[in-house]
């Protein structure tokens, strides 16, 4: 990436390993950047390179490898966020559900940080998703109403699991059909 003058963060399962969301240790480096697209290998390190607009970059951590060397890693934030939002790449739906509540719950994350994220580096559906995600779990109204804001109004509905059959109660106010079953 410094030869090319790039940016990137390292993201998905290597990622979700950092922060403790799953423990499966990935063979494969994944990183949102915004100069290169593909698989790459240097040396014994196997690289899937997604390349990204400069403003899908950002939110991110500082991390020194036991080596000195510097790597930027998405944020807890960023990377619960992009959970939902690149679901089919990283093969993480329903999973992020379940971790984005676990970190509120605990006290990681904060709602608004969330929203503030999912508002920035989220599409449509994200913020769709997350916002009922929210919605479900009781977060303040406020919240809830910056979410709504960011979208048009709609009456296509997306699934709650993308790979399930698009089956089971709607949500109208978010234009999610609860397809947790079946």
């Amino acid at each position: 990436m410094e030869d090319r003058q790039g940016c990137y963060q390292i993201c998905g399962p290597n990622a979700f390993n950092r922060y403790g969301f799953d423990e499966q240790v990935p063979t494969r480096v994944y990183a949102y950047n915004n100069r290169i697209s593909g698989e790459r290998s240097i040396g014994a390190v196997a690289l899937t390179l997604i390349k990204v607009a400069d403003e899908r970059l950002g939110d991110t951590d500082e991390v020194r490898t036991p080596d000195g060397v510097t790597a930027m890693y998405s944020s807890r934030v960023r990377t619960l966020v992009d959970a939902v939002y690149d679901w089919s790449r990283f093969n993480s739906l329903p999973r992020a559900f379940g971790w984005i509540r676990t970190e509120l719950a605990a006290g990681r994350v904060a709602a608004g940080e969330i929203v503030r994220v999912a508002l920035r580096y989220g599409d449509v559906s994200t913020i769709r998703r997350i916002g009922a995600l929210l919605d479900r779990d009781g977060v303040g109204a406020v919240l809830l109403r910056k979410l709504q804001r960011a979208l048009k109004p709609t009456t296509s509905l997306i699934p709650w699991i993308p790979a399930r059959p698009k089956r089971g109660t709607v949500d109208r106010r978010w234009g999610v059909v609860w397809n947790e079953r079946g």
